[in-house]
């Protein structure tokens, strides 16, 4: 029993498909550490400016603010593999362009600026059908432990690109830096290419894109947890984790390291990312806990604070290295809470909120932390880029504590299935996951219920929905086969006061 509850850090890796992307995908994004790196450097030596430095983050993430929910709808309505192909040759196709231009001699701030505009626009598409594609590459309970592999593959490459980035440039020169990016997607576009995939359930394609838009964002509006770890994530985006653009000014103005000390600046934050995200793989059959959300967002913007005070390499790298196993901690945990509980066929959609937030949100970002940098320098940044997400942490935790539900009995005092302390009104529906819930029947007249509904999707009532006595999830423990439905407390004629309780697959209520 233990042992399927734990099936071990790389469980998602016994799926085909994810080995295939596991593989690609790492090398892909070693290669776009690479190409992060290299720009911010170039830029910097083209033009010496921290705000311009700032501005071309920007252009590269508004795109990513301005269509990735039009991308989310799209990787809902086609094909996701077929999608994420003609992406990833964008992408590739950019790196190549920007590297013969710097080859040949004929790069201008301009070019960089426009050319970063690009691979945010194939980033907007990119990100939600990428994120989505995850449940038709593995399925069930191992969802969740390859949400927390991606993390790994995107620290894994954040410890060696920048240090191969840095190699590259001091040695061969900034060119090959991009070019090496541009050639890092041809295994990821071979490993789409040579997966075996069943077709997913697209959304219907009758529906306009709007309306589906507007059912996205209707989800996370009526999903409090959900809507409060976007908020917290758009508040650390936007002050704390800008640490890739502030790093390179820290490096050189601070610290004054050349191009090889920098990159393994940043590499000592993405050893502490590793370490993170190893540690949340390891952990994932405990699902997304409240501590490693808030946890993780406290000490990395206390390492923010830090880093301001610091004035030393040895120092900076172990402020940096906390940084990132926290930094690792926080979004894994909010990427796998929105994966988890998201329907299926909106998934596309809520991730790309997710995108929106993690990506999108990097602009405002960028020109913060670029103005800071500007008017206080590195240090100063830091310093109020990591106060401004300790306040973010105390409001969304505060927001949390006000909207819990009373309390109840707990978890282990479970009353027999049909029962509801002798009320009569409890039942149980099983069915597999994914199943439509019938409606409650006679027995339950009146509980204002407006249509079936899936495991994964909240209740919806066309009315008082403060009626709602409780909703509880327990995605961590697998997939929902039974579904207890419950009235509120005191229920009248007419009221729509319906519980819904997930259990885990094979879990059967029994008395304490």
């Amino acid at each position: 029993m233990d042992r399927e509850r734990r099936p071990g850090a790389f469980a998602a890796l016994r799926h085909r498909n994810y080995r295939l992307f596991f593989i690609g995908q790492t090398i892909s994004l070693v290669g776009t550490w690479m190409q992060r790196l290299a720009q911010a450097w170039l830029v910097l030596q083209l033009t010496g400016s921290p705000f311009l430095l700032g501005l071309v983050g920007a252009l590269q993430w508004l795109p990513v603010l301005c269509l990735s929910l039009i991308g989310g709808a799209v990787a809902d309505r086609t094909s996701r593999r077929s999608l994420l192909i003609v992406t990833q040759t964008v992408k590739m196709l950019q790196a190549i362009v920007l590297g013969t231009l710097i080859l040949t001699g004929a790069v201008r701030f301009w070019h960089v600026a426009l050319l970063a505009a690009i691979l945010g626009t194939a980033h907007a598409f990119d990100v939600p059908a990428r994120q989505a594609f995850l449940s038709e590459m593995v399925e069930g309970t191992h969802v969740m432990n390859a949400v927390a592999l991606n993390s790994t593959i995107a620290n894994v490459a954040r410890l060696l690109g920048p240090a191969v980035a840095g190699a590259t440039i001091a040695w061969t020169g900034m060119a090959w830096a991009f070019l090496a990016n541009g050639l890092s997607f041809i295994p990821v576009i071979l490993a789409l290419l040579l997966m075996r995939v069943r077709p997913s359930q697209a959304a219907g394609k009758t529906t306009g894109i709007l309306a589906q838009l507007r059912e996205g964002l209707a989800y996370l509006a009526r999903t409090p947890p959900a809507l409060q770890v976007v908020v917290l994530l758009a508040a650390e985006n936007i002050f704390v984790m800008n640490f890739t653009n502030l790093t390179t000014v820290f490096a050189k103005n601070v610290l004054h390291m050349q191009a090889t000390g920098f990159g393994l600046l940043v590499s000592a934050q993405g050893a502490g990312a590793m370490v993170g995200a190893v540690s949340v793989a390891s952990l994932s059959h405990l699902g997304p806990q409240p501590k490693l959300l808030f946890g993780g967002a406290f000490v990395m913007a206390l390492s923010s604070v830090a880093l301001a005070a610091v004035h030393t390499f040895p120092l900076a790298a172990i402020a940096l290295g906390v940084a990132g196993a926290s930094m690792v901690t926080f979004t894994a945990t909010v990427n796998t809470t929105l994966q988890l509980n998201a329907p299926a066929h909106m998934r596309g959609r809520v991730m790309a909120v997710f995108s929106i937030v993690m990506g999108g949100m990097t602009p405002l970002g960028a020109l913060v932390s670029g103005t800071l940098a500007q008017i206080w320098g590195a240090s100063g940044a830091f310093g109020i880029g990591g106060l401004a997400g300790l306040a973010a942490v105390a409001a969304v935790v505060r927001w949390r504590l006000r909207q819990a539900p009373e309390p109840r009995r707990p978890l282990g005092a479970r009353r027999p299935l049909g029962t509801n302390g002798g009320d009569g009104r409890r039942r149980a529906v099983a069915g597999r996951t994914g199943d439509a819930a019938p409606e409650l029947g006679a027995g339950n007249a009146g509980s204002g219920i407006a249509r079936a509904f899936t495991p994964q999707e909240y209740v919806e009532q066309d009315q008082d929905r403060d009626r709602v006595h409780h909703l509880a999830h327990h995605p961590h423990q697998g997939s929902a086969q039974v579904q207890v439905f419950e009235r509120g407390e005191a229920p009248q004629p007419g009221d729509p006061g319906v519980v819904a309780v997930q259990r885990p697959a094979g879990e059967r209520e029994a008395e304490p």
